[in-house]
């Protein structure tokens, strides 16, 4: 019994000793990846805020009291639509006053002056027929020369008196000098009762206002902002180190914080020829191709901007990478069971893979967990091998707005 015992126990140390040297001859077992072809997309992820392109300011061209208010925050106005009233009651005496004057033109000046001009020329007549009796009778010596001179002088009085009289007539007629002066200021009176109406001169969205009704209001204070409704943008500062992949054209996937299960498509139209300092980013706008109908002004919203696609690329998992310099990297090759430092050259990068362009190729064996100060090149090892890790978005370069210090 005892030769029986000993056997065994000499029997699971050797069995001990042989699985130690096998395991100590395969090497050191760490998890690894294969090196696969698979679809590739690089987005730059960021936050921004919906802004309308433009806005337009409102305010009074004249100074005045509010008497009506008739729009708040988020009403919808359209073109001409009344916003506020102010107080008129000088400026409607104005135009009373400037109408008065234009009818008491067309009703009594005018025709007073008509008849001025029809006994004016009834008078010139009498002194025309009254010239030519007198020099009828002087000719015959029946009148001294002293009341032809009468007669002559009378006739030329009558003759200016008439000539005063048709300009006058003239001046005072439909269509005439005086008539349109006293047309243009009653235009003049009225167009500044109507500033006393402040209208909307665009469609859109009233953002802000600055007036209540007992307000005095000045041409230099804005009192409504409003938003057009034409195009929407999406306002997006991104770290100045994105700018190598951005470009104009590119598409975008945008999601309200509000509204985080209605993703809505943008593209990148415009990127800031300038850098902020303070804080080394650069603005990029996207314009929203349909906008959704809960979208407002200010509003937050994440933003994923496609910067690169590839249908096939050969990637590999990010935690892969021991050294990573711009395009460059170096990971740890599995070769004929032993580990090798190989120089890789990246492609497009994500936040959980990268694609490599240059150094591996499909079927080459990785490890993950940046393994270089745990193993040495040339070490056995055994790789256990894992599935490449997958995303609903299958890669992202996640966009930090660091603050830089002066």
């Amino acid at each position: 019994m005892k030769f029986r015992v000993g056997l065994v126990v000499v029997v699971l140390l050797l069995v001990g000793l042989a699985w130690f040297i096998v395991a100590k001859l395969s090497g050191t077992a760490l998890p690894a990846y294969q090196v696969e072809e698979q679809p590739l997309v690089q987005t730059v992820v960021a936050t921004g805020r919906v802004a309308a392109i433009s806005r337009a300011q409102v305010g009074s061209t004249i100074t005045g009291v509010v008497l009506e208010r008739r729009v708040r925050e988020g009403d919808k106005v359209k073109p001409g639509e009344i916003l506020a009233v102010l107080r008129a009651d000088d400026l409607e005496a104005a135009v009373n006053e400037a109408e008065a004057a234009l009818a008491e033109l067309q009703q009594s000046t005018r025709p007073q002056a008509d008849a001025a001009l029809r006994e004016a020329e009834a008078a010139l007549d009498q002194a025309q027929r009254e010239a030519r009796r007198r020099r009828e009778l002087f000719k015959e010596r029946a009148i001294a020369r002293e009341e032809l001179e009468r007669a002559t002088q009378a006739e030329a009085a009558a003759l200016a008196a008439a000539e005063r009289a048709r300009l006058m007539a003239q001046a005072l007629a439909s269509g005439q000098s005086n008539e349109t002066v006293a047309r243009a200021r009653v235009a003049s009176a009225q167009a500044q009762l109507d500033k006393t109406i402040i209208r909307s001169e665009v469609s859109g969205t009233v953002l802000t206002r600055n007036a209540e009704p007992g307000d005095l209001v000045q041409p230099s204070r804005v009192l409504f902002e409003i938003a057009r409704d034409d195009d929407i943008e999406v306002l997006v500062p991104l770290d100045e180190r994105n700018l190598e992949v951005l470009a104009l054209g590119q598409r975008a996937v945008c999601i309200a914080d509000a509204y985080p299960s209605r993703p809505f498509n943008a593209t990148v139209q415009l990127i800031a020829p300038s850098v902020d300092p303070q804080r080394g980013t650069v603005d990029i706008r996207l314009l929203v191709e349909v906008p959704p109908d809960f979208l407002r002004q200010d509003m937050t919203v994440s933003v994923n901007v496609e910067t690169g696609r590839r249908e096939r690329a050969l990637v590999i998992p990010n935690d892969a990478l021991a050294v990573v310099d711009g395009d460059q990297g170096e990971v740890w090759l599995v070769a004929g069971g032993r580990s090798e430092r190989r120089a890789v050259r990246l492609g497009l990068r994500g936040l959980t893979r990268s694609e490599v362009v240059e150094g591996l190729q499909e079927g080459d064996i990785v490890l993950a967990d940046g393994r270089a100060g745990s193993i040495h090149p040339g070490e056995r090892v055994r790789p256990i091998l894992g599935s490449l890790p997958t995303e609903a978005v299958d890669t992202s370069t996640r966009n930090e707005l660091p603050m830089r210090m002066e």
